[in-house]
């Protein structure tokens, strides 16, 4: 009998940073870091590359829309207990007003000073934003 290969669930992160500030999602009635602060964030689907994978939970969760030549990689984190790779991107551009798309999962889609992050910010989020400050591209947890 043939065995199956490991496989690693895939999830994209959006980073968007304007005016030193940085934008972050209060997860609400998820069943998971409800309370904390993320980023905008999800699966990617199969078939669907990283860009247009963060260009569909852009337009879902924050009603933007963002051009798949103005996705970045900005750090990839392996989080190896959970079998998960996290891709974080950037875009320094987009169409539209941000707004929470998603109110039944998430009570807050404000700015935050990218120096201060709020204190409920889920703690990879938060190693995550701090390796993008630094130019760190690949860090595992």
């Amino acid at each position: 009998m043939k065995k199956e290969r490991f496989k690693f669930l895939v999830a994209v992160y959006l980073i968007l940073v304007r005016d030193g500030k940085i934008l972050l999602l209060k997860r609400f009635n998820t069943g998971y870091e409800d309370g904390n602060y993320s980023l905008v964030a999800g699966h990617v689907d199969e078939g669907e590359s990283f860009r247009e994978a963060i260009a569909r939970e852009a337009k879902e969760e924050a009603g933007i829309e963002i051009g798949l030549e103005d996705v970045e990689l900005a750090h990839v984190m392996q989080r190896v207990s959970l079998g998960r790779i996290s891709f974080f991107l950037t875009a320094e551009k987009w169409k539209g007003e941000i707004k929470n798309m998603e109110s039944e999962k998430c009570d807050d889609l404000s700015w935050f000073n990218v120096d201060d992050l709020p204190a409920n910010t889920i703690p990879y989020i938060k190693k995550a934003i701090e390796n993008y400050r630094e130019n760190i591209i690949f860090s595992e947890e």
